[in-house]
């Protein structure tokens, strides 16, 4: 249940603060723009989650790009994955002999992105890379991983700069780990 209270109360502890968010954008912003200079990606975001990480991240790319968007669910109402990835809204470009670059909020059991991955890549994209900005090894369920990273979290219950508990906690600026009397999982 979502604390009438305020947001900030919902809290148990910030994880990974303003400041260090912007400085891992930019970090990785710098990676990508040495790997793909001339190289004009498509840079993918998947929504909703990762659209704050996404947008920072575009901006810190210095050269040429494009942008598309794709959504996807896989956890309906609940907190753990079906199994089952449902495309609500795919992409509006074509990615042939493009080079992708997917961007995600977290990673955790990587079915989402196994399945996203593989359906990109039936469509012969000259490359596809993933950048997250959370990755949770704990949870893996498949064998995948990013080739880019901003931070390695514990298995907590994450919210904010995007990720999400019932579609609340998405503005808030930095990643939290959300009370357990708030999400109501016993670990």
């Amino acid at each position: 249940m979502i604390n009438k209270m305020g947001l900030h109360e919902d809290i148990a502890y910030v994880l990974v603060s303003e400041e260090e968010l912007k400085k891992k954008v930019k970090e990785i912003g710098a990676l990508l723009t040495e790997e793909y200079r001339g190289k004009n990606p498509i840079f993918v975001c998947v929504m909703k989650g990762s659209v704050h990480f996404f947008s920072d991240l575009v901006r810190e790319f210095d050269d040429y790009c494009e942008i598309d968007f794709l959504s996807s669910s896989s956890y309906g109402d609940g907190t753990e994955h079906t199994g089952i990835v449902r495309i609500n809204k795919d992409l509006d470009m074509s990615i042939t002999g493009r080079h992708v670059i997917i961007v995600e909020d977290i990673m955790d059991s990587g079915l989402t992105l196994n399945h996203l991955t593989g359906m990109l890549n039936a469509r012969k994209p000259a490359s596809i890379k993933i950048v997250t900005l959370l990755d949770k090894p704990a949870r893996r369920r498949c064998a995948i991983n990013p080739d880019y990273y901003g931070f390695v979290v514990p298995d907590e219950f994450v919210v904010g700069y995007g990720l999400d508990y019932a579609q609340a906690y998405r503005n808030l600026p930095f990643v939290g780990v959300l009370k357990e009397e708030v999400h109501g999982i016993k670990k």
